[in-house]
């Protein structure tokens, strides 16, 4: 349904973008509420009335006025708003380290760039702040859960379903359903029958580990949305049976937090994001413990800004590529837009028939699906 807007309207709307100042150029008086929305905005976008020290005009370096602001903008604005304009406030004006204290972290709207920053604070973080900050990172973790966790486990299980079915079933191993609609071309009409050409069938073992799935991630400072989708993603893989998962993160070292996966706000607190990358030493820990490489599904969750040793990390996925690895490279796990990355390396792996690209958390239970089941991957156009 189209709203129209009255003239009024649009000017108002128009004097909030533009600011009042002296090119405003709309002649229209705010009153009310407006003065106050007016006010939060000016405080976080207008740099000429910071610079001058005006207090309507900017947050200051203390706790309590960037608290009220935060408070101002929950009142005034929805919360898909607000979280952009935190995260604005923190890269525009360096308020990461008021995110250090507790009545800080009560007051801001959780949401994942938040987490991001928050596990970047990492040291820095005061014993008195880290239960609050957990806390944060549970809601924002619940959240993502409950938007992906039964969507990614149906069509896995599907994937694996899939992927486990026999062409040479014994009797009682015959998916009949299956087996009939195969084979519905083959019906004899004079004696209404089907003649079953080829008998479709499951693995009786359903709950034995069918497949295994390693994700290597990238924790360097630019990947830090990645990191928190993928430690959700890493706990829903884990919570099923066939599937036997490995969460490792990397920067200039490697830590593996499989022993974690039960809780995602674990896995996050256990990252350390910031610092250099290798990923042939990352690649080179997944490669020393995949045992089943026919079965095995390694995703790469980086933006291949290489530090260490370019030719060995291509060469490294070559041979797990030729061991029967199906390799997946992402430059990014997360609802942004296309990220920076190393154009020269997804170009390198494209070359070895694994293709780099970007993928949405709604985008990543099919891509895993197609790689359980070895068929191409759903690639999204760029």
């Amino acid at each position: 349904m189209t709203t129209t807007l009255t003239d009024d309207e649009r000017l108002r709307r128009w004097r909030l973008v533009l600011g009042g100042g002296d090119a405003d150029g709309t002649g229209r008086a705010l009153t009310g509420t407006d003065v106050a929305m007016d006010g939060a905005l000016t405080a976080l976008y207008d740099r000429k009335a910071r610079d001058a020290g005006d207090r309507s005009g900017g947050l200051g370096a203390s706790a309590p006025s960037v608290a009220r602001w935060l408070g101002d903008i929950r009142t005034y604005f929805p919360s898909s708003v607000v979280q952009v304009m935190q995260r604005d406030a923190i890269e525009r004006l360096g308020l990461a380290t008021l995110l250090l204290e507790p009545e800080m972290l009560e007051a801001v709207e959780p949401d994942v760039h938040l987490v991001g920053t928050l596990l970047s604070l990492g040291r820095a973080m005061p014993e008195t702040t880290r239960e609050t900050a957990r806390a944060v990172v549970r809601k924002v973790v619940d959240d993502l859960e409950k938007r992906l966790f039964a969507r990614t486990r149906a069509t896995l299980t599907g994937a694996l379903d899939r992927s486990a079915r026999i062409s040479r079933p014994r009797h009682r191993d015959i998916d009949w359903d299956r087996t009939i609609r195969a084979n519905l071309k083959h019906y004899l009409p004079e004696h209404r029958t089907v003649v079953p050409e080829r008998l479709v069938g499951h693995g009786r073992a359903s709950r034995a580990v069918r497949k295994e799935v390693v994700l290597c991630v990238d924790q360097s400072g630019s990947m830090a949305t990645s990191v928190v989708h993928a430690a959700v993603f890493g706990a829903v893989l884990a919570s099923m049976r066939s599937l036997a998962t490995r969460l490792v993160v990397f920067d200039t070292s490697v830590v593996d937090l499989t022993e974690q996966l039960d809780d995602p706000v674990d896995v996050l607190f256990g990252t350390r994001l910031g610092g250099g990358t290798d990923i042939n030493r990352a690649l080179a820990y997944c490669q020393s413990r995949i045992t089943r490489p026919a079965d095995t599904v390694v995703v790469l969750i980086s933006d291949l800004y290489e530090g260490g040793i370019r030719d060995e990390m291509l060469k490294r996925v070559a041979a797990m590529k030729a061991s029967g690895v199906q390799f997946v490279a992402l430059l990014a796990l997360s609802d942004e837009g296309a990220p920076a990355y190393d154009r020269d390396h997804a170009a390198a792996l494209a070359a070895l028939g694994a293709p780099a690209f970007a993928c949405t958390p709604d985008l990543f239970p099919e891509i895993m699906a197609a790689a359980l089941e070895r068929r191409p991957l759903p690639i999204p156009e760029a």
